[in-house]
């Protein structure tokens, strides 16, 4: 197609005019730029002491070149609180070609003898002002916000920030927070070509810190890692603020793309530690270490929920597992979470696990192949449709060689030391050489199955764990917005007392499952004798361990002669033994407001053919304490006249929250004695407590009488 020459030359004269009037208007502004930075400076010194109660102060200030600005002897002081940052000098400029379409990208950053002071005295610090909301915001939450959006701008706003010359000298940060300080010097931070080098001493070369790597903020790419010269980056603070012991000989960050994809915005990325240590007292009682680790992570920001793909991979050491994590924000607020592993040998799975996470376990050698998947779904407006399942898959697996413990102890004699408030009370011999020890044949039918009826009804059944149990457990406490309601069988209550020490940690909880799998999976114990071994050890008082010490404390019968009354009576009190006095009425009679319970777990028991039906509350009525016991008389002798002749044991504890039934509940080391008198409001505010745990009872009880209609 041929243009005509005339609309060629109105082209070459529009385009001559706009760019004189360019050259034109760039002169003037090069001008007039001293007078707009002396303008934007006092603005910005105003909007700093209006909206943020900032005392900016700066000696001097000028261009150099055509796009950066060099300041001289900066002060930034909060209004009635310590200085917060001076700095000697200071270069700053940035890409003119990003300013004209309003993003401002720094280019060049040269920072020499700087300090920034975060002081915190109490609840006052000199940085609140980072926290203050500003201006009106109402119409921000009316606003619909966009996740996707919202991701991409603050991830631009800190690749903005990531200047392409970079050199900064003497630069001080200072943390004080009462007796507490921290120092980071950084003698050196440059970026060169790309390439980030940094040497920074931490609290007065205490340590060497250094930040290398690649940066490519044009490109949304970087590779960063932390490391520390001659021994591994420590956390201090942590550990003083929250207890937490945390360190790690090498951290690394990779970011490989960041990009919108229609609604979505996805980022990939990479990110890995080394020798990882940790120590808290609620996580394991010794150091955790995790030799190496790392995640390959595709994550996905959509505009209203965040997610990590399940195209994700975890390392630890030769294990690969793939999560998939989403977390939606509305219309409701729903969680997900999956985990998958491939399927792997035996031995690598365990050999994954962290240094010092499992005692018993350690050097365990095992053959065959494990394979892991779990699933949970959770939509908070709807918690009763509740989803979850985990799964660990064997084929042909086996024990080849015990570690620190032999899981088969439990097929022969061995003494169990029960703990109370972290002391051994003392040893018990779970054996015929205990005259207490009852054969599980000799122990009465109805107190077995009125054990089994009311705390695992399956026990004969599963392995080791009733998911179901475990969805219910969540539906309840999210209900109740606390730990009501646990999902632990009586092969996790056997682990738990048989192999593991007393101590409330996740790591014990974790290797608790762990041996309740591998004992039922590998028929490890028959079912019998698990059973077996949890009667003759489980507290039914205080003091009291076994079915053979139960029998005789209470009732003063053997194990063989106990009645239906009295069997409902024991496994009622299983979950809280040492409330188990305060059920009777000083007479040796029930309190009354047991009598729903026993209507409950007789009725369950009589159709599943335990026990013949009954209108008068199955034995309720006929249970009696033993004179010695009730209230008033004589102490029996069973055990010392200390643990017993208080009126401590009558009292029902208050409801844990959910870390004390994690973790376990700050005891006192001593007992106050209440047994001089027990005022009439205050057990009537024990009764309530009481009952209340009662119907709690009651309920779970009628949620298992339903499923089995």
């Amino acid at each position: 197609m041929q243009i005509p020459p005339k609309y060629i030359k109105i082209a070459l004269i529009t385009f001559l005019s706009i760019t004189i009037v360019l050259i034109i208007a760039g002169l003037i502004g090069y001008s007039k730029r001293e007078a707009l930075l002396k303008h934007t400076i006092e603005k910005a010194i105003t909007k700093a002491r209006n909206d943020y109660n900032l005392i900016v102060k700066i000696k001097g200030y000028k261009f150099s070149g055509l796009r950066s600005v060099d300041f001289q002897d900066i002060s930034i002081i909060p209004v009635n609180r310590d200085s917060l940052a001076t700095i000697q000098s200071l270069r700053v400029g940035v890409k003119l070609w990003p300013l004209l379409f309003g993003n401002v990208k720094l280019g060049e950053l040269k920072l020499n003898n700087g300090k920034i002071n975060l002081i915190r005295r109490d609840s006052i610090s000199n940085y609140d002002f980072l926290f203050r909301k500003k201006g009106d915001d109402s119409l921000k939450k009316t606003r619909k916000s966009n996740l996707a959006d919202l991701a991409n701008n603050l991830l631009n706003q800190l690749l903005y920030k990531i200047p392409d010359d970079m050199d900064v000298k003497d630069f001080d940060i200072h943390y004080s927070h009462n007796a507490t300080a921290f120092d980071f010097y950084t003698t050196s931070a440059t970026i060169i070509d790309g390439h980030v080098k940094s040497t920074i001493k931490v609290n007065d070369s205490e340590s060497t810190w250094h930040f290398n790597g690649e940066v490519d903020p044009d490109d949304k790419q970087l590779d960063i890692k932390l490391f520390a010269d001659g021994k591994k980056v420590e956390l201090p603070y942590i550990e003083k603020r929250f207890g937490l012991k945390l360190n790690f000989d090498t951290i690394r960050t990779q970011l490989i793309r960041a990009k919108t994809s229609g609604d979505e915005f996805k980022i990939s990325g990479s990110w890995s530690i080394n020798n990882l240590l940790i120590n808290h007292p609620k996580i394991a009682s010794n150091d955790i270490i995790i030799p190496n680790a790392s995640i390959d992570g595709d994550i996905t920001v959509g505009e209203n929920f965040l997610a990590v793909d399940s195209t994700s991979t975890i390392h630890l050491k030769t294990l690969k597992a793939h999560p998939f994590i989403r977390y939606t924000l509305s219309p409701s607020k729903i969680y997900e979470l999956k985990l998958r592993t491939e399927e792997t040998d035996a031995q690598e799975l365990f050999n994954a696990f962290p240094l010092g996470l499992f005692e018993s376990l350690d050097g365990i050698q095992v053959a065959g192949k494990l394979q892991y998947d779990m699933n949970f779904y959770l939509n908070k407006a709807k918690p009763n449709g509740v989803q979850f399942d985990s799964r660990l898959n064997k084929k042909d697996f086996k024990i080849v060689k015990w570690g620190k413990m032999n899981l088969e102890k439990i097929n022969s004699p061995f003494v169990y030391t029960p703990y109370e408030y972290g002391k051994p009370m003392r040893d018990i011999m779970i054996g015929q050489s205990n005259p207490d020890f009852t054969p599980l044949n000799q122990i009465s039918p109805y107190l077995r199955n009125a054990l089994l009826t009311a705390e695992d009804p399956s026990f004969y059944t599963h392995k080791g764990f009733v998911l179901e149990s475990f969805r219910k457990s969540i539906i309840t406490n999210l209900q109740e917005k606390a730990f009501k309601r646990g999902g632990s069988t009586i092969s996790m209550q056997l682990v738990k007392n048989v192999y593991l020490s007393r101590q409330k940690t996740v790591a014990r909880k974790i290797e608790e499952i762990l041996i309740v799998w591998i004992i039922e999976n590998t028929r490890l114990a028959s079912k019998e004798r698990m059973f077996e071994v949890y009667l003759n050890l489980i507290e039914w008082g205080r003091n009291v361990y076994g079915i053979g010490e139960a029998s005789r404390f209470y009732f003063n019968k053997q194990p063989a002669d106990l009645d239906l009354g009295e069997s409902i009576f024991l496994a009622s009190i299983v979950p809280r033994p040492k409330s188990g006095l305060y059920f009777f009425e000083g007479d040796g009679s029930l309190r009354t407001g047991l009598r729903g319970y026993f209507k409950l777990i007789g009725n369950l028991m009589a159709k599943r053919g335990y026990t013949a039906r009954d209108t008068n509350a199955y034995g309720f009525y006929s249970v009696r304490l033993k004179e010695s016991l009730r209230r008033g008389t004589v102490v029996d002798t069973l055990l010392p006249l200390d643990t017993l002749s208080t009126d401590e044991e009558f009292i029902a504890p208050d409801e844990p929250n959910f870390f004390e039934r994690l973790f376990g509940k700050k005891k006192t080391d001593s007992l106050k004695n209440k047994s001089d008198q027990i005022s009439a409001d205050t057990t009537k505010n024990l009764s309530r407590k009481e009952k209340r745990e009662l119907r709690r009872r009651e309920k779970e009880l009628k949620k298992i009488q339903e499923q089995t209609n």
